[in-house]
């Protein structure tokens, strides 16, 4: 019996590939079928880093030397004096020393504010909370000029009624930080709350039977595990404030007040004519001012990564 069912078994029938599936599946196919996609990411990558490069170039490059003809992409006299002007100049170190101060202050209080905010919205039911959140959200909506005009009466001393007025802002560095927060802070409580929504309840339902305060849960429970989210959110505020320029321009008038993007377009050629843009020093200071911004994501970029993903899952 057995011999007779192994005669009877059909025999499998090798069926020839087909020339485009073989084609398909040879090396030299799958790079060629690849090709168009490789060919975008360098267009995009070229695309994205032309600018910087370029700037980087312009830094390094003498002044005599940047309209040069034929056009050189890579400087044959490197030099360092862009940079040496650049920092020599004294309203372009206050203003490094002002964007940082602003900046950083900006990004603590957003966070900290926000943080609070995002456990109140996160984690407690109450009447008008979704309103709350459409309206915070409905904030970033308004572009920056429109609430210009409205802002700058603010922090010139407005009367508010009586004898109270609002504080005389002008010209100060808490003018840029309390029209920063306008921006951010939305941002920062709508991302974080997705956080905080995110979390179990268990651990914060043990945490109240063994005796902690709503307070205590915030900082020693769920406050830790939100930390890529905190860190997220804080660069891309400090980044905001950091880069920030209208507002810069429209409250500040002192050169000691000035912030990093009004001090970059101060520099003024050795003529002092307005037609002559030292573009050598321009860039050079362009370069100084990003680099701390991409020494921050490079570092962080775990802590960045684990809270965008996290936050695209969790929303």
């Amino acid at each position: 019996m057995s011999v007779v069912s192994e005669t009877q078994k059909p025999k499998s029938v090798t069926r020839p590939i087909s020339r485009s599936r073989a084609f398909r599946k040879s090396r030299f196919g799958r790079i060629l079928l690849r090709s168009p996609f490789y060919f975008l990411v360098v267009v995009i990558f070229i695309y994205a880093l032309f600018p910087f490069l370029w700037a980087l170039r312009s830094a390094f490059t003498p002044d005599n030397a940047l309209f040069a003809t034929p056009l050189q992409y890579f400087p044959k006299h490197p030099t360092l004096d862009n940079f040496k002007a650049a920092l020599q100049a004294s309203f372009f170190r206050h203003a490094l020393l002002n964007s940082t101060i602003v900046a950083g202050s900006v990004t603590l209080l957003s966070l900290a504010i926000g943080s609070l905010a995002a456990y109140a919205l996160g984690r407690f039911r109450f009447r008008g909370r979704s309103f709350v959140m459409y309206l915070m959200l409905s904030m970033t909506i308004f572009p920056q000029i429109a609430i210009l005009g409205a802002l700058y009466t603010m922090i010139s001393g407005f009367h508010i009624v009586g004898f109270v007025r609002f504080p005389h802002l002008y010209d100060t560095r808490w003018a840029l930080v309390f029209t920063y927060l306008i921006f951010t802070l939305p941002f920062t409580v709508w991302v974080l709350t997705s956080f905080m929504r995110a979390l179990p309840r268990d651990l914060e339902e043990a945490a109240y039977v063994d005796g902690c305060t709503p307070l205590q849960v915030f900082w020693k429970v769920l406050l830790p595990l939100i930390a890529p989210g905190l860190v997220t959110t804080g660069l891309l505020a400090f980044i905001a404030a950091w880069n920030e320029y209208l507002f810069a321009l429209s409250f500040i008038q002192s050169p000691n007040n000035y912030t990093v993007p009004i001090g970059i377009t101060s520099f003024v050629g050795k003529s002092g004519s307005a037609f002559q843009q030292p573009w050598g020093e321009i860039m050079a200071a362009t370069i100084i001012v990003t680099l701390p911004l991409i020494i921050a994501v490079l570092v962080l970029q775990k802590r960045i990564l684990a809270g965008l993903t996290a936050g695209a899952v969790k929303g």
